[in-house]
């Protein structure tokens, strides 16, 4: 009688358990996206729930009630796909040329003003937290 080959059943338990623990991953980060619609549906915000979900995934991490090795598996899948993401609102941006072209200048000092505020915003936060966090 022969006996099964055990390697081919130690391999799909493997990418079974990956599988498994991919899923996990991708619950925690999208069940923290759930919570920001929650967040934003309940309260009104004038906010972008994908802000206030990543807001809450940072918290929950700082908490300890999600480790970093749950979601960092997932999170550099999507970090190192991120072009992909870009894909659907760069085609969807050639059917409004006509309105891009029409508001080119005022679309282009938003986003530069809009890019340096940001900057000056992250740089002073960062400062201020850095000057707190030292003994």
């Amino acid at each position: 009688m022969n006996s099964p080959d055990i390697g081919i059943f130690a391999i799909e338990i493997k990418r079974n358990y990956f599988l498994a623990m991919l899923i996990r991953y991708c619950a925690i980060i999208f069940g923290c996206l759930a919570l920001g619609e929650l967040v934003v549906y309940v309260t009104a915000l004038p906010l972008s729930s994908s802000i206030i979900g990543m807001l809450l995934l940072t918290f929950f991490l700082h908490k300890g009630w999600v480790k970093l090795q749950w979601v960092k598996a997932m999170s550099d899948l999507l970090v190192a796909n991120l072009g992909l993401f870009f894909v659907p609102p760069s085609v969807a941006m050639m059917l409004y040329f006509d309105l891009i072209s029409a508001n080119f200048w005022s679309i282009t000092i938003a986003v530069v003003v809009s890019t340096f505020v940001v900057i000056l915003i992250t740089g002073h936060t960062y400062q201020f937290f850095r000057k707190k966090m030292k003994p």
